[in-house]
């Protein structure tokens, strides 16, 4: 095509363009739904979305991967407050009760509970989730 066609065809476009610009802009609304059929005619358009607030509601924050490793001094502390809160306790604590009660992470429960079943400081009965544990004989 050559450049002379080319800028006739532009020319052209551009002069319907700011016609049917001015053409609408001049129209009443009545006028503009009467041709289209109706206001309902249009593309449906977003919801409104609700207003923002100031504070973000807390997210849960879920600890991934491993623990660091903790000294023996820890592992035995915790299992002095575990031994602790099974005493209170005559009939004893599952570890989803002991868990909840000290605020520990499921991942640092075994090793406390198994040196403390090892120790005799803790006695378990049951199995599985069924597994509860009391206290066993003092520590000399």
């Amino acid at each position: 095509m050559s450049t002379a066609l080319r800028q006739t065809i532009e020319a052209h476009a551009q002069k319907f363009a700011v016609a049917l610009i001015d053409a609408l802009r001049s129209a009443s609304l009545d006028e503009l739904a009467s041709v289209t059929g109706g206001l309902a005619a249009a593309a449906p358009s977003r919801a409104p979305r609700g207003a923002k607030t100031t504070e973000a509601a807390p997210k849960a924050t879920k600890k991934a991967g491993r623990l660091g490793r903790r000294s023996p001094d820890d592992i035995a502390q915790t299992l002095e407050s575990i031994v602790a809160l099974v005493a209170k306790h005559a009939d004893g604590l599952r570890a989803e009760q002991i868990k909840a009660a000290l605020n520990l992470d499921k991942r640092e429960m075994p090793k406390p509970i198994a040196e403390g079943l090892k120790s005799g400081v803790l006695k378990k009965s049951g199995n599985k989730r069924a597994t509860v544990y009391t206290a066993g004989k003092k520590k000399k």
